[in-house]
């Protein structure tokens, strides 16, 4: 049920709204360079395993949010353990591996809009991301911050005569998460129309950093770990760069990973975990056979679904039929936020009777809602996620 309630809502939410970076964007047109940099920022600096597991997970962000929330009831199952405790869940296998990190899922979960277009950017742009990514750890190289410590091992190999920086757990079977500023770790910012957003360590993790590059609690998430990226460089970037799945270590983590859909080990976007999150461009819902309902009359739907009043609520409900501010208090509320998070998916989070409030007033107080505002949070080898050496 809360599934189904929360599937509506953010259906709803995604198909009356258009999402808004620091500049309105188009979406028949890619993201710009500056664009992928902002949103890139807080971790292109991962371990290339973990960047790219967050990625695939992006494009699937209602089971993000699903996942957060297994994490946060079950605070104790952590690892390895807590990614064998979600195998028979219904996730696509990149959100179960995250279970691993939930400081990592929580974050996304709390930025949705942020992880919405980390989502698209890898759907259509995969190549982009790629050049981005490396874009990113060159600058960060050059400021002299991105070294090798005793948590990761930073290397770079050759390809098509350029350099990719590669960045690997120093051990593993334990994976660190860095947490960083973008202001300081990439040097002097070089869009500042774009400024790189921020997401702080958890609170139990110290203060906010101005400055430096601290590491969670290492992981023992080595059996988590099945993605990666084959750098190829060509055509003056890194275009013919791609994400890499490891087949076997992909199967242990879960009961319904289809291998068939990741031919040569490489990845690609399965439509069955989107869950109806609209894609980004018309030529994307072609491809991926979705079919966008007419906005006005998914609004009617939505709005009669919070206020009890809708067909199919009602046929639901039956002779016990009650009014929405009878239901229960924990089927109105999806995430616990601060008063600050306002991104497109905050009111799915606030729960039914702030979602309705903001459809009232229209799409124009969406549209002034930055994805970027609030906090920020960044390789991989043969033996994490197939990367071709």
């Amino acid at each position: 049920m809360e599934r189904r309630k929360l599937l509506a809502l953010s259906t709803a939410a995604l198909a009356l709204v258009p999402f808004h970076g620091l500049h309105a964007q188009d979406s028949n047109k890619p993201f710009t360079t500056e664009q992928l940099d902002q949103m890139l920022a807080p971790i292109a600096l991962y371990p290339d395993a973990l960047l790219s597991q967050v990625l695939m997970a992006a494009t699937y962000p209602l089971e993000v949010v699903e996942a957060a929330r297994w994490s946060q009831a079950n605070p104790n199952l952590k690892g390895d353990a807590a990614v064998a405790a979600v195998k028979d869940k219904s996730w696509d296998v990149s959100v179960k591996s995250l279970v691993a990190f939930p400081q990592t899922l929580q974050m996304m979960s709390n930025q949705l809009d942020w992880t919405q277009k980390l989502g698209d950017a890898m759907i259509g742009q995969q190549k982009d991301v790629a050049t981005a990514v490396q874009r990113l750890r060159a600058k960060a190289e050059a400021a002299g911050n991105l070294k090798s410590t005793s948590q990761q091992k930073v290397t770079t190999q050759s390809s098509g005569g350029a350099n990719a920086i590669v960045i690997e757990p120093a051990n593993p079977e334990v994976l660190y998460v860095p947490y960083y500023n973008p202001a300081w770790a990439y040097g002097a910012w070089p869009y500042p129309a774009y400024p790189p957003p921020y997401y702080p360590p958890p609170p139990n993790y110290g203060a906010a950093l101005m400055s430096g590059m601290m590491f969670g609690l290492g992981v023992a998430a080595g059996a988590a770990m099945f993605g990666g990226w084959h750098w190829g460089y060509g055509g003056g970037g890194w275009g013919n760069s791609y994400t890499t799945v490891n087949v076997n270590r992909a199967t242990s983590i879960t009961n319904n990973f289809n291998a068939d859909r990741y031919r040569n080990g490489q990845w690609n976007h399965d439509p069955s975990h989107r869950d109806g999150v609209p894609y980004r461009t018309p030529a994307e819902r072609q491809e991926f056979g979705q079919h966008r309902p007419d906005s006005a009359a998914q609004r009617e739907q939505f709005r009669g679904q919070l206020d009890g009043r809708g067909a199919a609520g009602a046929q639901n409900r039956g002779a016990e039929a009650r009014p929405a501010e009878n239901r229960p208090a924990e089927n109105r509320s999806f995430e616990n936020r601060t008063a600050g998070d306002r991104g497109a998916f905050g009111d799915i989070n606030r729960g039914g009777s702030g979602a309705s409030r903001d459809f009232d007033r229209g799409s124009q107080s969406w549209g002034n809602r930055s994805w970027g505002g609030g906090g920020d949070r960044g390789g991989g080898g043969e033996r994490f996620g197939g990367g071709r050496r």
